[in-house]
């Protein structure tokens, strides 16, 4: 049956339903505690935080739920903070910022928050659940985590990925395909694109790998639930979906996005972040989509952002917003996580009995 299965029993939950860990403030410890509660497993997106907001954003999800949650952070790649960003782009960040009535040329002091804190910060939480995206987790964080009973949960965008998750010791993988709303987890270098469909990419991740799979992208439903466990996965997670949900953290204009947007209205972009990530489409990305080539990488462009992206949202500007959407935001409900929770469980069996499955 597809909510008892080694995923469940793994993670101690009573539906193979998992939130995903969208980091930038939109996964609150509400959120987290809510889909836990409600029987799935919720996920602080946690890549953005320093150790200490993680330790107290862990205490409140502990204080608001009793069930297992799971903590998510991105893998640390190398940059160069002191490259130069070329004119070009930064004369399009300028004019955003001008029409924002912001200073230009933001100075960054931080491009990223230290991942030895943060990982520590986890470890000493002793968190049920740990994912972690954009690349392999050193075998020592790797190691201490296990001995302490965390599941480890990698992310994987390709087979070969999958392959070298698995190689590297991690509990299950999360299968994202191309649908999915937000940063490609994408971390083999030599195939930059790693756009294949979750369609296509949950069976033959399945048919590699001995370790459970859990599905990601453009699922929002009961039916895109039954549909990934007729794949062979025997998870499920959903971003997007939550994203429009009471507790969320997302801004309400992103929000009123999601329930207004087209199956047509998403788009793949660097521009704000550095990284690929896919988001509904908006004039910050079609300003700098001219200068995708020339684009510093993440985490630089990712600060170099920041205060053009915080003062959109204080000044309510979502044409200069990351709208982080999958392709199928417009099925998004305007509900508490809870409900959401179990109306995705009676859809699934509704789906299950109309195959007959288990006859």
């Amino acid at each position: 049956m597809w909510k008892a299965n080694p995923i469940t029993s793994r993670l101690r939950v009573k539906w193979p339903i998992i939130q995903a860990g969208m980091a930038g403030g939109t996964t609150t410890p509400e959120l987290v505690a809510a889909v836990s509660s409600a029987g799935g497993l919720g996920t602080l997106g946690a890549g953005y935080l320093s150790a200490e907001r993680i330790r107290l954003a862990i205490r409140e999800i502990r204080q608001r739920t009793d069930q297992p949650f799971g903590v998510n952070l991105f893998i640390p790649e190398k940059f160069d903070g002191e490259s130069q960003v070329s004119a070009p782009v930064s004369a399009a960040m300028n004019e955003m910022r001008e029409k924002l009535g912001i200073p230009a040329d933001w100075k960054v002091t931080r491009f990223a928050e230290p991942f030895e804190e943060q990982m520590a910060a986890v470890v000493e939480e002793r968190v049920p659940v740990f994912s972690f995206t954009f690349g392999l987790l050193e075998q020592r964080w790797l190691s201490v985590l296990k001995q302490q009973g965390t599941t480890v949960i990698g992310t994987a965008t390709t087979v070969r990925e999958a392959v070298a998750l698995e190689a590297s010791g991690v509990d299950m993988i999360t299968a994202q395909g191309s649908e999915a709303g937000g940063h490609r987890g994408s971390f083999l270098p030599d195939s930059p694109s790693n756009l294949v469909g979750t369609m296509a990419l949950v069976p033959q991740i399945v048919d590699r790998v001995r370790i459970p799979v859990i599905a990601a992208g453009g699922i929002m439903d009961g039916r895109g639930i039954a549909a990934a466990f007729a794949l062979g996965a025997q998870g499920v997670q959903l971003g997007t979906a939550f994203l429009a949900c009471v507790e969320s953290g997302a801004h309400p204009l992103h929000k009123q996005a999601l329930r207004e947007a087209s199956d047509e209205a998403t788009v793949l972009t660097r521009a704000f972040s550095g990284k690929a990530a896919r988001g509904i489409e908006n004039d910050f990305m079609i300003h700098l989509a001219p200068h995708e080539n020339e684009l510093p990488p993440y985490p630089v462009q990712n600060a170099l952002t920041r205060d053009i992206r915080s003062a959109a949202a204080k000044q309510n500007r979502p044409e200069y917003l990351c709208l982080w959407a999958g392709q199928a935001a417009a099925l998004s409900r305007d509900v508490s996580a809870g409900e959401l929770v179990s109306r995705l469980v009676v859809e699934t069996e509704r789906v299950c009995r109309s195959l007959r499955w288990g006859e």
